[in-house]
């Protein structure tokens, strides 16, 4: 048994305002929030559980008075070292902000506390008939508070849109410890907008105001099977071009699927070179003429199958499948680096060629997964870490598919964020001006530079090539995978 340590003054000031079941400072406890879903970071200092926006304040305030940096934490599943402490300072987890504060049935609308879990809301709307549309892979354990950090997106944005296209208003502490209110409807520059995204660099997110949709009445679910990502590629491009939209439609590649059926025996064809999952939403009677018109344009581009969940647990079935899909990567590899990258939906087959191609080069395995209907891919790329030759292999390869998606017109990241892992690649995309104007609106709500420093931005004190993004996959457990 250790014996407990004396809190520093820091960690003193924190349980003064907070009390001491609220403060974590010995090194075993910090040791846990040094790293989120992506990154190993630096210990902090200390990690704080608020209760309340008030609490919250308090924090800031003395944070500020101490020189202190913020890391805010939701559930740790951010996939770009969004949530690691680089300078120590505190964490502050949201674990005890989790609630639904107020549920507007007849406006849509839902007051929720930062650290709501994603799929809690729309399981206390489900009784109203209502839902919350944002949907990341890991929406069963990450936090809301964190998908409006990251501007989160998820399989069904591509009918629903992102995170920042449900946020209606947010109440922050601003850097001096104030409470501030913002929300669409206010006159002037969109402060909510800059706030959706900034991972917790302009201030401290403590209540979100959201938009809630109607449940559809009837939901179908239908998968089909292609020689390849090219030819399925090219069918949701012909589906999106005929001015249809379904709710969703994801590729899977080979690898992919039959890491899938290893497992989840979900009913994916294992024979398929791709599989593409569509999902269709509306009324009732407009079911069957909305399901014929897309599966004639997948077979007029090359389907060799069509086939429709017939029940309420297959469909679940076949999107938790597709949402554990790169936890069942562990069957194949100890080991895997997700990216994310967008480009123009037209341009997805040259740039699944283009990611192939380096994996060949680097003498990689690769899997590839694609919120298709949005352009947005996520190649994981397969190793083994105990191999240092494959782990500089994998984040070179990692950089060139970035390089190669903004060459195709895309951009570096479509739902992930940008975090401390891509900050050195933003220049991909932005100019040194582009970058310098950012940083001098991040400079106006945080003259300081205490929250979530070293984060977005690029800097030469950090070589890319000391990041630590690479994951560890593990046989599936049947619970969500938390990687997208």
């Amino acid at each position: 048994m250790t014996t407990a340590s004396v809190p520093g003054k820091l960690a003193a000031r924190l349980i003064e305002a907070l009390g001491s079941e609220a403060v974590k400072y010995e090194p075993e406890d910090l040791s846990v929030y040094a790293y989120d879903a992506s990154y190993e970071g630096t210990p902090p200092a200390a990690v704080v559980f608020p209760e309340d926006t008030r609490e919250v304040s308090a924090v800031v305030r003395i944070a500020s008075e101490l020189n202190e940096p913020i890391v805010p934490r939701g559930a740790g599943t951010g996939l770009c070292g969004g949530a690691a402490p680089v300078r120590g300072g505190i964490v502050m987890s949201f674990a005890r902000m989790n609630h639904v504060l107020h549920l507007d049935v007849p406006n849509r609308r839902a007051r929720v506390q930062p650290g709501l879990i994603n799929l809690d809301l729309s399981r206390a709307a489900a009784s109203s008939g209502l839902f919350y549309a944002p949907d990341p892979s890991s929406q069963a354990i990450c936090t809301i508070g964190g998908n409006v950090a990251a501007n989160a997106g998820g399989p069904h944005c591509l009918s629903y849109g992102v995170t920042v296209n449900h946020v209606l208003g947010l109440e922050i502490v601003d850097h001096a410890g104030e409470i501030v209110r913002v929300h669409i409807d206010d006159a002037g520059y969109d402060i909510t907008g800059a706030l959706v995204g900034s991972e917790g660099t302009l201030g401290i997110v403590c209540a979100i105001d959201v938009r809630l949709l109607r449940l559809p009445a009837a939901v179908r679910v239908c998968t089909a099977a292609f020689a390849g990502i090219e030819s399925a590629s090219a069918a949701v491009s012909a589906i999106i071009a005929a001015g249809i939209v379904p709710t969703a439609l994801e590729i899977m590649d080979a690898l992919i699927v039959q890491a899938v059926e290893a497992h989840y025996h979900a009913g994916y064809p294992k024979n398929a070179g791709a599989v593409l999952l569509t999902e269709i939403a509306g009324e009732n009677e407009d079911m069957d003429a909305y399901e014929a018109a897309l599966a004639a344009l997948a077979r007029e581009h090359g389907a060799l199958s069509w086939r429709t969940a017939r029940t309420a647990r297959e469909r679940e079935t076949l999107w938790a499948s597709r949402k554990g899909a790169a936890g069942a990567l562990g069957r194949i590899a100890p080991n895997y680096y997700i990216q994310d990258a967008t480009v123009p939906r037209t341009k997805l087959p040259q740039a699944v060629r283009a990611v192939l191609t380096i994996a060949r080069d680097h003498g990689l395995r690769i899997g590839n997964l694609l919120h298709a209907g949005d352009g947005n891919l996520h190649p994981l790329l397969l190793f083994d870490r105990r191999d240092t030759r494959q782990v500089e292999a994998v984040m070179r390869a990692g950089t060139e598919i970035l390089a190669a998606c903004v060459a195709l017109g895309g951009t570096i990241s479509g739902e992930h964020g940008i975090g401390f892992e891509k900050r050195d690649t933003l220049s991909m995309v932005f100019s040194a001006n582009d970058l310098a104007t950012m940083a001098r609106l991040r400079d106006v709500f945080d003259p300081k530079g205490l929250f979530n420093p070293d984060k977005i931005f690029p800097s030469g004190a950090q070589c890319g090539e000391a990041r630590r993004p690479l994951h560890t996959a593990s046989a599936p457990t049947g619970a969500t995978s938390i990687w997208t």
